[in-house]
């Protein structure tokens, strides 16, 4: 097993800065760079709910490595208006048109939720799209009009994993969400990739100088690997959801189930495609051409709204109500729980950041002549 010692670092560090303020700033840089200032914010929106929810993976860290590039490259237009190819009421099929992800995504369900209403369900089909940072937050749009959200995403091209078994990668992480409404209490809200992580977790790891648990990846001979280092240096590869307990191979259906859903459906790029065989066993390809299938129902439709509202508070109360095991610290909950809490936490004190990542983005701020973000307290 390859290992890498734990120690502390400044990334560990962290203080808390404003919900509104690190809204504003993001804002601000995506206008900077030729979104529509509506446009902007609901992309500020989606990127800032990974630091307020926990999931910094998908956070602030992506701005300058990820979606900046993505726009400086041309590789995401800011400025995309997406083309409807196909209509047929229930079901709606896209060209985003290399739109922002972050975004376009929530575009996507916005419109499957109106279809929903008139049809009962809406199906938003998409390709030519660009990353969308965490599912769950635009899934979860639709369950403030009392509907049930589904949302995937395959990488394009990008290949990261490789099938069990096999010597080649070829699926990206293809995460994908569901959302639904869960009465007073907070929303139902699984977001997952179908691998064993989001390669974004297994960096956020390196950049901390931490190890990661076996299980995650491993390298050329199958044996575990807990330096997160060694996936960008190419000595070891991602694994599946459920690899190491012999459940691998349900991981890696889940990830050609959304290939199927959000690239099949939508006429979108695929991984597994001739080319990937001549990959080396590494990543290969790029995240071009990302395909998206978005779906709301509207359970209002088939049954009365007040006894599915009814059913809901019943089902997710009961899961609250379930006595922990034996040893077990702290409440049983559900997917999205614990995000919800978060964010509620992070607009009343404030969002934590690490504070590496606040001089990164000082230095955008200086970069595009924006007013820095402040930070208040240490969290």
């Amino acid at each position: 097993m390859t290992t890498v010692a734990s120690a502390p670092s400044a990334a560990a560090r962290t203080v808390r800065v404003p919900y509104a303020e690190l809204l504003r700033f993001t804002t601000e840089v995506f206008v900077a760079h030729r979104l529509p200032p509506g446009r902007a914010q609901l992309a500020a929106e989606a990127l800032c709910y990974g630091d307020a929810a926990g999931m910094d993976s998908h956070g602030l860290v992506n701005l300058s490595r990820l979606y900046l590039p993505l726009l400086a490259d041309g590789r995401a237009d800011p400025l995309a208006e997406p083309v409807v190819l196909a209509d047929r009421g229930a079901a709606v099929l896209v060209d985003a048109g290399n739109a922002l992800g972050l975004w376009q995504a929530g575009a996507a369900m916005e419109l499957a939720a109106e279809r929903a209403e008139r049809f009962g369900i809406g199906l938003v089909s998409v390709r030519r799209a660009t990353h969308f940072g965490c599912a769950g937050h635009h899934a979860a749009r639709v369950t403030g009009r009392g509907m049930v959200g589904l949302l995937a995403s395959n990488c394009g091209r990008q290949r990261i994993a490789r099938p069990p078994g096999g010597a080649v990668a070829l699926l990206g992480t293809n995460p994908w969400s569901m959302a639904a409404p869960a009465g007073e209490l907070p929303p139902y809200v699984l977001d997952m990739s179908t691998t064993a992580v989001p390669t974004g977790r297994v960096r956020a790891a390196a950049r901390a100088g931490r190890e990661i648990p076996a299980g995650w990846l491993a390298d050329e001979a199958g044996h575990p690997v807990t330096d997160p280092a060694a996936f960008d240096r190419g000595e070891a590869h991602l694994l599946w959801l459920g690899s190491g307990s012999g459940a691998e191979f349900k991981g890696f259906g889940l990830g050609l189930m959304v290939e199927v859903l959000a690239a099949l459906l939508p006429g979108a790029g695929m991984g597994p495609e001739p080319a990937a065989l001549e990959g080396d066993g590494g990543p290969s390809g790029r995240d071009d051409d990302i395909g998206l299938f978005a779906l709301a129902i509207a359970p209002a439709a088939l049954r009365d709204p007040e006894q599915v509202a009814a059913d809901a508070r019943t089902l997710f109360s009961t899961v609250l109500a379930c006595p922990p095991a034996a040893g077990q610290e702290g409440p049983v909950v559900y997917p999205g729980w614990h995000e919800a809490r978060r964010t509620a936490e992070a607009h009343r004190d404030g969002v934590p950041l690490a504070v590496p990542l606040l001089a990164e983005l000082a230095a955008l701020a200086d970069r595009f002549g924006i007013r820095p973000v402040a930070a208040e307290v240490a969290a």
